[in-house]
């Protein structure tokens, strides 16, 4: 049986796993870090209903969604370039409902496929160099600022139909680069702030033309309770703005400045696995989705 102390070694990772898009994603504790070589395998599943606000140019109203996504996902601790790093690889795959009026004339489509392919890698700046056991039960008992970095990639691999507004693939390229970091505010209680930017490639056959997309812009605070080794919880909330998309030439009236909130609890068992389970609702949304999403993992430790 795992002692405690190990058991909160895979456990850090356990908010790597993210069932958002893009900037809306609410991941706590994304830098705090694990001893090297730790490796995780996640099935995690979200559940999101809600409403889709487009540019008044395009020409659906009342468009509501229900959309399940289920997810794998594998994480590997580094150690580069003597720095604690963490190597996130996600599949997801998402089936679901979408209702609204087409030019008044009701419509819907229904959809079930692969999602885009998603990497991503963290890099700690400061605060912790690649650790053995012994430097995470020291930083576990006496944490400090940590100052990290991250890079996230998503490949268009995701099924995507050019005669459908509406797909589960993106077909196009989107890179997040982001900053962040963890503040102790007392050895239980941690503040963790983060900002970053989505860039976009072209979608070359969006069936409205060529859509292109300016960058998102994103910032998240996440308090956060250490209650027991591996078992925590969260308050979580994030601003996006930006996001305007010239669809065939046209520049679309569709700037973003959204805000969203939600709650996040881990709670381990068992020795090497965890259950995390999460809630998030959109509080301002300007254009996009306004969800009220639920989502549930599964973790467990493999090394």
């Amino acid at each position: 049986m795992m002692s405690p102390v190990r058991i909160s070694l895979f456990l850090v990772t356990v908010s790597l796993w993210m069932a958002d898009s893009f900037a809306q994603e609410l991941t706590p504790r994304i830098y705090w870090p694990a001893p090297k070589g730790t490796q995780v395998l996640v099935a995690g599943y979200s559940y999101a209903a809600g409403d889709l606000y487009f540019a008044p140019s395009i020409p659906i109203k009342g468009a509501d969604s229900k959309i399940n996504a289920g997810v794998l996902a594998y994480l590997h601790t580094l150690g580069l370039w003597g720095r604690t790093s963490n190597l996130l690889v996600e599949l997801p795959y998402a089936w679901g409902t979408t209702k609204g009026l087409l030019t008044e004339t009701p419509a819907s489509r229904e959809f079930t496929d692969f999602g885009d392919l998603r990497i991503t890698l963290n890099v700690n700046l400061r605060g912790a160099p690649s650790m053995t056991l012994e430097d995470f039960l020291a930083l576990r008992a006496n944490p400090h600022l940590i100052i990290g970095a991250s890079l996230k990639v998503l490949a268009p691999t995701g099924h995507y139909d050019s005669d459908r507004l509406i797909n589960v693939g993106t077909n196009r390229w989107a890179v997040r680069a982001q900053l962040g970091s963890i503040i102790p505010l007392k050895p239980t209680w941690l503040l963790e702030l983060t900002a970053g930017a989505w860039l976009f490639g072209d979608d070359d056959e969006f069936i409205a033309g060529k859509k292109e997309q300016a960058p998102i812009f994103s910032a998240q605070a996440n308090l956060i309770k250490r209650i027991r080794p591996g078992f925590w919880a969260s308050l979580d909330l994030t601003y996006y703005t930006g996001g305007q998309q010239t669809v065939g030439g046209n520049r679309l009236g569709d700037t973003q400045r959204n805000m969203k909130i939600g709650g996040t609890i881990v709670v381990p068992f068992r020795g090497r696995h965890a259950i995390k389970i999460g809630y998030a609702n959109g509080i301002v949304t300007r254009y996009g989705d306004d969800f009220d999403q639920f989502l549930v993992s599964y973790q467990v430790l493999l090394r």
